[in-house]
């Protein structure tokens, strides 16, 4: 709990920010601890009994932490290999292939060491 604390944005970070002069004090506004109606904020959402989707937007300092902490990131070389490998599938033989059959030749190319064909 004390990390959500310490990470969670109170409401008017950005504002803070936009008010400060210089780079220094913009550096420094970032490293302030969150306020106390972030924190209220928090135990307002342990409180809630509802587990929906709408309840978490009534909180949007936690929406907000849930979007930056629940997001994956993509990995590039797993990108770089789809492409790779349908750009070898996708030749001028096969231009008029239709892209149901496209993607389960993708499917089957790429998921081929799960298979036993002995």
């Amino acid at each position: 709990m004390d990390y959500i604390r310490l990470h969670l944005e109170p409401l008017d970070h950005n504002k803070e920010l936009a008010n400060s002069s210089s780079e220094d004090e913009d550096f420094f506004a970032s490293l302030k601890p969150t306020t106390h109606e972030a924190s209220k904020e928090l135990d307002g959402y342990l409180a809630c009994v509802s587990d929906t989707r709408e309840s978490l937007l009534t909180f949007p300092a936690i929406c907000r932490f849930s979007i930056k902490t629940n997001t994956p990131l993509p990995a590039l070389a797993a990108c770089e290999r789809r492409f790779s490998t349908a750009g070898l599938l996708f030749s001028p033989k096969r231009a008029r292939l239709q892209t149901h059959n496209f993607e389960n030749q993708l499917l089957l190319k790429l998921n081929v060491r799960f298979y036993n064909f002995e």
